[in-house]
């Protein structure tokens, strides 16, 4: 028997569409040692190993197609949003950064997160949302880039990419890590509009040292790897 792992779309838009696919995998003596190839052969920006729920909290690690995360706000929000629609009251996701605490606002589920959890960016502002879409991401050979633009600054609205050849990630659809750092570099609320039409809000915390992202979530459809 293969491995299965759930597909879930993770800050999704109105109507569902777009967001940033996520893989779920039950943690097992199938997959340990394994979740690097695991998460290769997904090849997803990130999949996610759950290793256990223990009452309201869920256990976790991250993996990109080439390495293993701390944490990252796409795989947190997702798998919280997966387990709450299967009926489980998740109040916290545990991974190996520290605990985000969850919480589920109608279609929106929440994460909040240190911000210093997050992998630095390199933030880089350009003139205007065209820019931004006009970006190569060929351009970039190494590190994590977020460029991103004002669509309405009075309103903290902006448009976003992100470009991480080092996970090995090209380009990102939606990226919650990469929001909060944006977030607490310009110290207000945001409501992003990432990649071809994703969407993410945060909420400043606690004088800025934590960051509250949120999102949509599609129900999940399951894959099986041989």
């Amino acid at each position: 028997m293969g491995i299965l792992a759930t597909v879930v779309n993770v800050f999704v838009d109105e109507a569902g569409e777009h967001g940033n696919p996520l893989g779920i995998v039950w943690a097992s003596t199938a997959t340990r040692g394994h979740e690097q190839d695991i998460a290769a052969d997904l090849g997803f920006s990130e999949t996610v190993f759950i290793d256990e729920v223990d009452g309201r909290t869920v256990r976790a690690r991250i993996f990109t197609p080439k390495q293993e995360l701390r944490f990252a706000g796409h795989p947190t929000v997702g798998l919280a949003a997966w387990l709450r629609a299967a009926g489980d009251d998740i109040r916290h996701v545990a991974v190996p950064a520290g605990s985000a605490r969850v919480r589920a606002d109608g279609e929106f589920t929440w994460i909040s997160a240190d911000v210093d959890w997050a992998p630095e960016f390199e933030l880089e502002q350009l003139d205007s949302p065209d820019e931004v879409d006009a970006v190569d991401p060929d351009a970039y050979t190494e590190g994590m880039h977020y460029v991103w633009a004002w669509l309405d600054e009075e309103a903290g609205k902006v448009r976003t990419r992100m470009f991480a050849p080092g996970l090995g990630i090209r380009t990102d659809e939606a990226t919650g890590s990469a929001a909060i750092r944006l977030t607490a570099a310009l110290g207000r609320d945001l409501q992003i509009e990432q990649g071809a039409g994703s969407r993410l809000v945060t909420h400043r915390r606690n004088l800025g040292r934590e960051v509250e992202i949120g999102g949509r979530t599609t129900p999940g459809r399951d894959v099986e790897l041989a």
